[in-house]
């Protein structure tokens, strides 16, 4: 059994992984540290494990554990994973921004799988890739592998609430989401860094522009992104393209038909559309935010880390209704 840490366990993120664990057959949950709840049951924060497991929030991590994962804000895995509290021999997965971008990952691999597979499963670090940054990634890796995207990318994408984490602001909570939609960040969102980082690592001439505007939506999870750019290529070249590229990522699958959200809410899985209108290929891509864009990542990184069947623990249904 890989014995499991988790530090900042409080949160969605930290809730999703916490749910995901539980029924992994080879994962045993040691300790999950969050300050503001310790000595409370871990029900008291994610009432949906009310049931299923006793154990406690500890204040300090328990050092018997051969995984940590990292679920706190953005910007406070860099002290965590330099002040020493995490065993040296423990495997690390931070869920932040913290350790993403090549100049600033410290030896952390960047951790998408249907990117870097071969290099997550000899890392001892990963940096977990962003949920913008996952769904859009999927839909851009084949035509950067094949050379294709010379010319801007114009991408559109919406988000669930859950996104944007669990301390309510003024534009997460329930009153002013609900029944409403509005744009944020417009084409300077922080994961367009690491999605060009992606594709000039399979195209290494790629110099053009990735123009993303990112939307909130009036729901909690799931993320649904179109790409589109100009392409010569036929609807079928494109679409051998991406079936060679994902053939062997058990995840990522193509459909013949029109997406939505609700296929995918609570799996780890990817879906792709593809169709060519008036010389310009559009790539419709879905996933769950909390899931396949976080904890359901993290824990797919686990497996490969520690020569588990990618699919552990993951073959999780959507309720689609």
């Amino acid at each position: 059994m890989i014995k499991v840490g988790v530090i900042g366990g409080a949160g969605y993120t930290a809730g999703e992984l916490l749910r995901i664990l539980l029924h992994h057959p080879k994962a045993e949950l040691k300790s999950v540290v969050s300050r503001s709840h310790s000595g409370e049951f871990l029900y008291k924060a994610h009432p949906d494990l009310n049931g299923d497991i006793d154990l406690k929030f500890d204040a300090e991590l328990n050092q018997d554990v051969d995984v940590v994962f990292l679920c706190m804000g953005h910007g406070n895995s860099r002290g965590i994973v330099e002040s020493g509290v995490i065993p040296e021999s423990a495997k690390i997965v931070d869920l932040s921004t913290d350790f993403r971008h090549k100049e600033s990952s410290n030896g952390f691999v960047y951790g998408l799988p249907e990117l870097n597979r071969e290099d997550i499963k000899e890392a001892d670090k990963i940096a977990n890739p962003g949920c913008f940054a996952t769904c859009i990634q999927l839909t851009l890796l084949p035509l950067a592998d094949a050379g294709l995207i010379n010319q801007d990318v114009h991408v559109t994408a919406i988000t669930g609430s859950t996104g944007a984490g669990q301390n309510p602001t003024a534009t997460t909570h329930f009153s002013w989401r609900s029944h409403n939609a509005s744009i944020y960040k417009p084409l300077t969102h922080r994961h367009l860094k690491e999605i060009k980082e992606s594709l000039t690592q399979l195209q290494d001439d790629f110099s053009n522009q990735v123009h993303f505007i990112p939307m909130r939506g009036a729901f909690t999870r799931g993320i649904l992104a179109v790409s589109y750019l100009p392409t010569d290529k036929s609807l079928e070249e494109v679409q051998d393209l991406f079936e060679a590229y994902y053939a062997d990522h058990p995840f990522v699958h193509l459909s013949d038909e029109p997406l939505d959200v609700k296929q995918i809410v609570g799996t780890n899985k990817g879906l792709l559309h593809l169709q060519k209108e008036n010389g310009q290929i559009l790539i419709t891509g879905v996933i769950d935010n909390l899931v396949k864009g976080a904890s359901g990542q993290a824990v797919q990184n686990m497996n490969l880390i520690f020569g588990l069947d990618e699919t552990e623990g993951l073959t999780l249904k959507s309720t689609a209704f």
